[in-house]
């Protein structure tokens, strides 16, 4: 089944409306919201429901970061339809294709359902939990006792939550300060409050309540953020009649549907977003009572800006001067504006200059902490246990430096820099890395330049997985200890609700499990008691829940009621004074390749239909992806005509496509819709792993790309690179 263009964007209408508006014309939801339909396609693994009781189970939806209220429909035991759950502060009732497609993970055939080791010969053998956790102990007892606990890393999806924090505490009494987080654009802009506010805190976006939104490559409808919650937001700018201007080099379905879209080359946003603060400065368009009152630095802003004329940055970024004037007026003479960044889907992050520029613009236009503006918010802080008491072989272990470097000198403020872990294990000398321990992340698949993270893994002697599928980094662990799905497992989440405040969210598990799995929770308690000494006096709780219930105290009854706890011990952050002197130039972003032999510029572009980070694309998502993206499965790559003309490319004719990192076969699309000069490709195909609905389909985009690292964050800024397209 194939969908176009109209009809998806009519889905989207019907599943923010909670499948209300829309339905009758989008040919999507009867064929996959439907129960029935569910049971009926022709997936030979799907399990045909008998006849029963029917109930519903609410639970948190924990696929994507937008941590969506979800009630699952039941026939006696067995999980049959997913919808959102209507009193949900996030989602209010609406539910994306990827939270639709649940049951399809929960049912799906690449589920790990025991405890794995693999063998000599490279396959695995099935073996029992105790097995397991003896033989992870065993090998952590071996490095401890041999003084090496710094060469244990543990990667994680997220640094918040109860999971972290055993994780971290694990890290802690074990003796390893490794703890390692994948960071988002969110973990910048973190970075960039600090900067600039001394502060620490989170910012919420309230698109909700802007009326004119000025976004730097943010995929509002594309899935940033919250998918469900943004396009709601999308939809709630048109009936206010707000404005969106979208800046990005390809027309987006953000872009084709905002009032206005400025095409921008590939990296140069920053210096258009300078400009813009050029402009208003220099037209005196500036809300000068709230920066006289909320700011200091002025002076040294106006200074740096002042290179930041129009006509300079129109040569960068090809967008004409007077256009970059205009943009500066309607967006400082709105009532309430809203900068927002973050590309696409906001999973990877951004320059902290481009940050920091986006921010003072939301500063001088004295929108910090209103309605319609940006709000700093310190999260719920309630993982709050006492800190472990640790032997000589601990505190020697976590008094070593990081192996990724990150949290001192020039990166202190920097928790994680997982981008380079790769390039450490690669690099000559002795590894590292004795053992690394993955968790709710497949690094093989999502880390730029993955064919380098492939060979370190291969290096690393010891890796344990706690995917609950044979993905990617799966297939490369010595032993698997698979966690319960999400919809079979207790999990705290925090999430945005609306302007200035957040919620916990509880997942519950709403089915048994289905295979013999665990928590990845349970795993670290039963890892970390047989390890015995200071490392299991640290762990005195006797499984995970039991851990959950004490952490969250008087919290715990009402989450398991109601799923979730608005304005839980969140608050605005300390509105210190914003220092303009934070913000500094550190030049175009870097672009790796030559122009000489990569004449085109490569960007990756993300879309809804496709999960491109820790979660493979179920059927269901692969089934509504367009042929102008995957035809059987050859990956299309977006160009323009005018491009492809002077390179004697056609329609869907085969190309290779090659950049400094690697070289892939692809097929050609043309698209009026994406600068001279460049060309892209989606996110979320060119999976080596899962079934044969996903394995083999198109390319992995981070095969093509490899690390750029940030000067002032040290995170991996990375969005495009330079590449050569010729006929095949």
């Amino acid at each position: 089944m194939k969908i176009d263009r109209r009809n998806f964007l009519t889905l989207g209408g019907s599943l923010v409306a909670g499948g209300v508006v829309g339905t009758t014309l989008s040919p999507l939801p009867w064929k996959l919201m439907d129960d029935a339909a569910i049971w009926t396609q022709n997936w030979s693994w799907t399990p045909v429901p008998t006849d029963g009781k029917v109930s519903y189970e609410n639970t948190v939806c924990t696929l994507c970061p937008g941590r969506c209220g979800i009630s699952v429909r039941k026939v006696a035991s067995r999980a049959i339809k997913i919808e959102g759950r209507k009193d949900f502060p996030v989602n209010k009732g609406g539910i994306c294709i990827l939270g639709l497609s649940g049951l399809q993970l929960l049912y799906g055939p690449t589920r790990v359902k025991t405890p794995l080791m693999k063998t000599g010969n490279g396959t695995f053998k099935t073996i029992s939990w105790d097995e397991a956790i003896e033989s992870v102990s065993a090998k952590l007892n071996e490095l401890r006792s041999s003084g090496k606990s710094d060469s244990v890393a543990f990667l994680s999806d997220s640094d918040q939550g109860v999971t972290a924090g055993l994780i971290k505490r694990f890290l802690k009494a074990y003796g390893s300060p490794n703890f390692i987080s994948e960071a988002t654009f969110k973990d910048a802009y973190k970075l960039a409050l600090k900067k600039m506010q001394g502060i620490d805190a989170e910012a919420n976006f309230d698109i909700d309540n802007a009326d004119y939104v000025l976004s730097f490559g943010s995929g509002i409808i594309e899935g940033w953020e919250s998918p469900v919650r943004m396009i709601k937001a999308n939809s709630a700018l048109k009936t206010r009649k707000a404005k969106l201007c979208q800046i990005e080099p390809r027309l987006s379905m953000t872009a084709a549907k905002a009032d206005k879209w400025l095409p921008v080359v590939p990296g140069t946003e920053k210096e258009l977003a300078l400009a813009l603060i050029h402009v208003i400065l220099k037209k005196s368009l500036y809300n000068k009572d709230f920066v006289a009152r909320n700011t200091v630095g002025l002076d040294k802003l106006t200074q740096l800006t002042d290179s930041f004329s129009p006509e300079k940055v129109s040569g960068i970024t090809g967008i004409k001067p007077e256009d970059i004037m205009a943009l500066a007026a309607d967006f400082a003479r709105a009532s309430h504006p809203i900068a927002i960044c973050g590309k696409g889907q906001g999973n990877t992050p951004e320059s902290m200059t481009q940050i920091m520029a986006v921010h003072t613009l939301n500063t001088l236009v004295g929108n910090i902490n209103k309605k319609g503006g940006v709000f700093t918010v310190s999260l719920p802080d309630y993982v709050t246990w006492d800190q472990p008491e640790m032997d000589e072989t601990g505190t020697t272990g976590n008094s070593k430096d990081r192996i990724d470097g990150a949290g001192k000198g020039q990166y202190k403020d920097t928790m994680s820099l997982a981008h380079r872990l790769a390039g450490i294990v690669n690099a000559q000398g002795k590894n590292p890395v004795e053992a690394l321990f993955v968790s709710g992340s497949n690094p093989l698949y999502t880390f730029t330049d993955s064919i380098a993270v492939k060979k370190a893994f291969e290096k690393i002697p010891f890796i344990v997985s706690f995917s609950s599928f044979m993905d990617e980094t799966a297939k490369m662990a010595s032993i698997i200890l698979p966690n319960h799905t999400n919809l079979e497992r207790f999990e705290d989440v925090i999430v945005s609700t609306e302007a200035g405040k957040s919620a916990i969210g509880l997942a519950k598990p709403v089915v048994d499990p289905r295979f013999d799995t665990k928590p990845t929770g349970d795993a670290l308690i039963l890892i970390a008691k047989a390890l015995e000494g200071s490392v299991a006096e640290a762990f005195s709780w006797e499984s995970f829940e039991a851990c959950l219930e004490e952490t969250l105290g008087d919290k715990w009854e009402e989450l398991k009621e109601n799923g979730f706890l608005e304005n839980a011990d969140s608050a605005i952050a300390s509105n210190n004074k914003i220092d303009f002197s934070a913000l500094t130039d550190n030049g175009l972003a870097a672009i790796e390749g030559d122009t000489a032999n990569f004449p085109l510029t490569l960007i990756p572009y993300d879309s809804l239909r496709l999960a491109h980070m820790n979660i493979g694309s179920p059927p269901f998502l692969i089934k509504t992806v367009e042929d102008t993206v995957l035809k059987g499965n050859d990956i299309l790559v977006e160009i323009n005509p005018k491009t492809a003309g002077k390179l004697n490319l056609s329609e869907g004719k085969y190309a290779k496509l090659k950049t400094p990192k690697g070289t892939v076969n692809v097929k050609v699309h043309l698209f009026e819709g994406i600068m001279p000069g460049v060309i892209a490709m989606a996110r979320g195909l060119g999976h080596t792993a899962y079934d044969d609905y996903l394995a083999g389909k198109g390319v992995n985009f981070n095969e093509l790309i490899g690390p750029v690292e940030d000067p002032a964050s040290g995170l991996d800024i990375s969005w495009g690179i330079r590449a050569n397209l010729t006929k095949a």
